[in-house]
């Protein structure tokens, strides 16, 4: 057994999650009656379980009963009602050398704790289901691939040209202005790639016109750029995308425009213009803007015109770009829109944009750092998981002694230990609910940031690491155009390198070892839809269990060689017929599973669930 900051997890410790197996439904309706179930290891001493929930602000404790006993566990279930649209519950379990425990999303205490890491189911639609499926793709459209049609047109006032060879010229008064002339027929000439990779979902930033390469300060809403071959091209890589089972999804800014917008000329232009209170524009002519960079203005959500423009069902810039092909939009900076001073409308614009994409579509929320209290269910579907997922992995896997700063902050990234990296995925996890979780994007980087093949090191064998992770944790996986070959890059700007198209530039190894994962990913229901069990976080180790009702997937990663992990066969029903899915067969002994590396490695094995994981929540007590 292994400890997380004092609290205990592997297979002797009691374990609930959100996932199917645990609870009947993940989209319950308000006044439901919601079954769910705990199974507490008969090692862990604890004979009785209660569900304590909050109701109009009251704590209530319910009574389970002992559903199904196998020799190692017993498996309690009880039921809940929905009482709010958000509600909350933990396990409170008696017995054991302590007598009493609290099991909540973080983990098992020994003591009583706040509400905050409390599992909680939600009325609010989920994530689509194709989108919980899915592994996307970002591409940086100036630096994924030119066409021939490139050739012919006009660079504009603002931009330096370079050619595709050239290096990306890091100086602050470049960034922003070196353009390549990547476009969108170029994407579509290279499609081969992708679906040879594994992906189905292409994630575009900005395709608007604009004054800068990465096309955050759009000037209009309303066309695609020309740079990046128009209207024109955009309809034939929604045509040649949709013909492979593919999916795109666009990038909006709904915290603030570019100074060139048309609104924003306009407003300035005339005090008593209609796009006038679009800004936070002040009777002498000064304006908020993003962080103080004035040709980024800030939106002002206050203003009801504002609102239409974005999300009118008919003429709103979110409904019309669907309409137009895209599977969803995700929200640059959404951390910061609707808020300015003593204003927050941050919920309200999350749900306004989320209703005017649509019931089939994705709204992913930009989100750096704690993301928990703006992740609710009736607003974003998910966000880009930094914080919990992307950052700890850096700190277990960013190579000793090299430098490593995480978007903007002034401190390095530390080099901690599997334990701390773990809790820290389970601080953050625990206050969403599993909905929000498993409709989030996990990354390694984007193209804001570090590249994984630079953070770690010479060894690019700690990449495989760093991709297997990606790979079978809960939420969809995200990579960058050139992960899948190694591409570098120390910071953001110097990562939005040009993408190599000779493949005398790639690393075929690590490509190999993407497809294979995606490859895993894509065939197995409980890397895509499975719960998330913890057996073994220590030093240079992580273990944990997938379980679906239809199958178990058993992932080990191990940043350096380490001893072998120890697991009792009893408490993992099936696995004798394990099937090994990536790296290495695990070694039996004594009745036990042996889990050792020589090596930075990943390995996955998977087998059939019991009979007993499928039985049906009628049957249940």
């Amino acid at each position: 057994m292994s400890l997380i900051e004092g609290r205990p997890i592997g297979l002797d410790a009691p374990h609930h999650d959100g996932s199917e197996l645990y609870v009947s439904t993940s989209q319950p309706r308000l006044g439901e009656r919601v079954q769910l179930r705990v199974r507490v290891p008969h090692a862990s001493g604890f004979t009785r379980v209660l569900i304590r929930t909050v109701l109009d602000g009251e704590h209530r404790f319910l009574e389970t009963v002992a559903e199904r006993r196998t020799d190692t566990e017993t498996w309690w279930c009880g039921e809940l009602e929905i009482a709010h649209p958000v509600t909350s519950y933990r396990f409170v379990l008696e017995g054991g050398p302590q007598q009493f425990g609290v099991l909540n999303g973080a983990g098992l205490w020994s003591r009583d704790v706040p509400d905050d890491g409390d599992f909680r189911l939600t009325i609010h639609r989920p994530s689509p289901a194709w989108a919980r499926d899915a592994v996307v793709y970002q591409i940086f459209p100036d630096r994924f691939a030119r066409s021939a049609d490139a050739d012919g047109r006009e660079v504009p006032d603002w931009a330096v040209p370079a050619q595709w060879s050239d290096p990306v010229d890091t100086r602050r008064e470049i960034i922003g202005t070196q353009l390549y002339g990547g476009d969108l027929d170029g994407i579509v000439e290279h499609l081969d790639h992708l679906e040879r990779l594994g992906v189905d979902v292409i994630y575009l930033t900005p395709f608007f016109p604009a004054r800068s390469n990465h096309r955050y300060d759009a000037s209009t809403f309303d066309v695609v750029d020309p740079l990046l071959g128009g209207d024109d091209a955009f309809e034939r890589l929604c045509a040649a995308a949709s013909e492979r089972g593919m999916r795109l999804i666009g990038d909006i800014t709904t915290n603030h425009t570019g100074a060139g917008h048309d609104w924003f000329t306009t407003a300035c232009a005339d005090q008593s213009a209609d796009t006038r209170d679009y800004y936070f524009i002040g009777p002498d002519g000064q304006y908020a803007s993003w962080l103080g960079v004035r040709s980024l203005p800030k939106l002002n959500w206050t203003s009801p015109a504002l609102q239409d423009a974005f999300c009118h069902p008919e003429a709103g810039v979110i409904p019309r770009w669907i309409g137009a092909g895209l599977a969803g939009w995700r929200v640059d900076v959404a951390n910061m829109t609707g808020r300015f001073g003593d204003e927050d409308h941050n919920h309200d614009v999350a749900r306004w944009v989320r209703s005017a994409a649509g019931e089939d579509s994705v709204v992913l929320a930009e989100h750096v750092h704690d993301f928990t209290r703006d992740l609710v269910g009736d607003g974003w579907t998910g966000v880009m998981n930094y914080s919990g997922f992307a950052k700890p992995v850096w700190t277990w896997l960013r190579q000793h002694g090299r430098e490593a700063g995480f978007l903007g902050a002034p401190v390095i990234v530390p080099e901690q230990p599997a334990e701390t990296v773990v809790a820290t995925i389970l601080d953050f996890t625990s206050r969403v609910s599993w909905t929000g979780l498993t409709g989030s994007w996990n990354l390694l980087g984007s193209h804001d940031t570090t590249r994984v093949r630079t953070l770690v090191g010479p060894d690019s064998r700690h990449v495989d690491v760093a991709a297997g992770l990606l790979m079978t944790m809960p939420s969809t996986p995200m990579l960058t155009y050139g992960d899948e070959i190694g591409m570098e890059g120390a910071f953001g700007e110097d990562g939005r390198r040009p993408m190599p198209w000779s493949e005398s530039d790639w690393d075929t190894r690590l490509l190999d070892v993407y497809q294979r994962l995606i490859a895993v990913r894509q065939d197995s229901i409980a890397l895509r839809r499975g719960g998330l069990r913890f057996l073994h976080a220590e030093g240079d180790a992580i273990v944990y269990l997938r379980e679906h009702a239809e199958e178990t997937a058993l992932v080990h990663v191990a940043r350096a060689a380490h001893e072998a992990v120890s697991l009792p066969l009893s408490g993992l029903p099936g696995v004798t017929e394990a099937q090994v899915r990536f790296g290495e067969a695990a070694a039996t002994g004594n009745e036990t599973l042996l889990l050792g590396a020589d090596a930075p490695s990943v390995r996955i094995l998977t087998w059939p669930s019991p009979a007993a994981y499928r039985s049906s929540w009628n049957d249940a007590a």
